[in-house]
């Protein structure tokens, strides 16, 4: 505990008993919901009270899903001299994209055959065809979808939500990020840096769905709940006594409030964790893997009041198709189409989905021109995302990119205008939410971005 005297200061095992077995790992800091003042609530009607993101990691291709450049096909093999095919590295010739479009809905949204069911929903896609980023490099380019800068020791946009919002139920993390694996490299992009530790995102690896192995260490062996509710209570007036001779320490205080929340936890999120407690249906509704079982949890958070969840497909960057790439991708693919559709239907069904802002895509996407023959290259200069729910209108495609998907041209929207419209959406205006740091007051989108009106319901 930062700050605490030889005497006070807790081992990390005490810290856990102490706490109800609360999770064993750092980002148990960030199961909390803003309890230590920070939390303004929305600046005025939110549209969206909480947001899923579904992110590929690795970057989707554009013009394999969304974004059709029948161009791509007629040239395939040629490279045409008006138009310069590099981000990060040299490419080759362009290569043929093996995969049909039609339109579909009454807004007749032109989606690619790879995503048969997804396309059913149609009508409640806002489709960004003309997204652009800073860098084509996977780390700068992740730090700047979630924590809005290229650079790391940002808040990340979850943290930025809690500390803007706070959390819907006190009992559960605020702000939880799904991947299976242990990527420990990728914590810093649910990191909350320089805000309150009682913002930063709640890391847990659902490879076993169990879910004393997702929330390890979340019941106490030893103490029964009286038992450990005055150890608590203990505990807390040792440490508030401590801080009221020491002043304010941010660091004390989130770690009083995580004991606090790692106890509640102990009840709270044996449920929310269970999928044992959904029906067959519903499962099979999901379909198997690490990906259909993450969509399922995020829908349960949803309904129980988590601010923001964040559903990686995985570790590493999966959807990175340096080689093989047609191939790669009609198995990614066919593993995200029915899990997202049965998402959409569920937050539809629960009655979620007007105020559920869903959202789709990866740090950047890939060049219509070949890499080692047949895999694309990272391509930074136009990309395509997906909007649903939350406010935002849907049967959209949005702006456009030149003839081979190459360069966003039309309407372009930066990393920095889609976490403005997100701000926005959820109530809050990106350039009053703010926090002083060293001098300066930090933003989530710095000293850019705009709020898309034109993608607003």
């Amino acid at each position: 505990m930062s700050g605490l005297t030889t005497d006070f200061a807790l081992s990390r095992r005490q810290w856990l008993t102490a706490a109800g077995g609360g999770m064993a790992s750092v980002a148990l800091a960030g199961a909390l919901h803003a309890a230590d003042g920070a939390a303004r609530g929305p600046m005025y009607a939110p549209r969206a009270r909480r947001v899923i993101q579904l992110f590929m990691n690795g970057g989707p291709f554009q013009a394999d899903f969304f974004d059709p450049k029948p161009k791509i096909n007629e040239y395939a093999g040629q490279r045409p001299a008006e138009v310069q095919f590099r981000t990060e590295n040299a490419t080759g010739a362009l290569m043929a994209v093996p995969y049909a479009y039609a339109k579909h809905g009454e807004s007749g949204l032109e989606i690619s055959n790879l995503l048969p069911r997804l396309s059913r929903f149609a009508d409640d896609l806002c489709v960004i065809r003309s997204m652009y980023t800073d860098n084509p490099n996977h780390g700068p380019a992740l730090f700047m979808m979630n924590n809005g800068t290229i650079a790391p020791l940002r808040p990340s946009m979850g943290s930025w939500f809690l500390y803007g919002l706070g959390s819907e139920n006190e009992n559960l993390p605020g702000y939880v990020v799904l991947c299976p694996g242990r990527p420990v490299r990728f914590a810093e992009l649910w990191t909350n840096a320089f805000l309150p530790g009682s913002h930063q995102g709640t890391y847990i690896n659902h490879s076993d769905l169990t879910p004393a192995k997702m929330l390890p260490y979340l019941r106490n062996a030893v103490l029964d709940e009286p038992a450990q509710r005055r150890q608590l209570d203990l505990l807390r007036k040792i440490n508030e006594d401590h801080l009221a001779e020491r002043g304010s320490d941010r660091g004390l205080e989130a770690r009083i409030q995580s004991m606090e929340t790692a106890f509640r936890m102990q009840f709270a999120a044996t449920d929310a964790f269970d999928l044992s407690r959904e029906t067959q249906e519903t499962r099979d509704e999901y379909g198997k893997g690490h990906f259909a079982n993450a969509c399922l949890l995020a829908r349960r958070l949803a309904e129980r009041g988590v601010r923001f969840t964040q559903v990686y497909y995985g570790d590493g960057q999966p959807w990175d198709t340096h080689r093989n790439h047609d191939e790669l991708t009609r198995k990614l693919a066919a593993d995200i189409d029915q899990p997202i559709a049965a998402l959409l239907a569920d937050l539809k069904r629960t009655g979620l989905f007007d105020d559920t802002l869903v959202v789709w895509g990866g740090e950047f996407g890939r060049t219509p021109t070949t890499e080692s023959s047949d895999g694309r290259d990272h391509n930074h200069l136009g990309f395509t995302m997906w909007l649903a729910g939350g406010g935002v209108r849907g049967g959209l495609a949005y702006g456009a990119s030149d003839d081979f998907g190459f360069r966003a041209v039309q309407d372009k929207v930066h990393v920095h205008d889609l976490h403005a419209t997100t701000l926005h959406l959820l109530g809050m205006d990106h350039e009053k939410l703010t926090y002083r740091h060293a001098g300066r007051d930090f933003r989530l989108t710095d000293v850019y971005g705009r709020v898309m009106r034109e993608l607003l319901a």
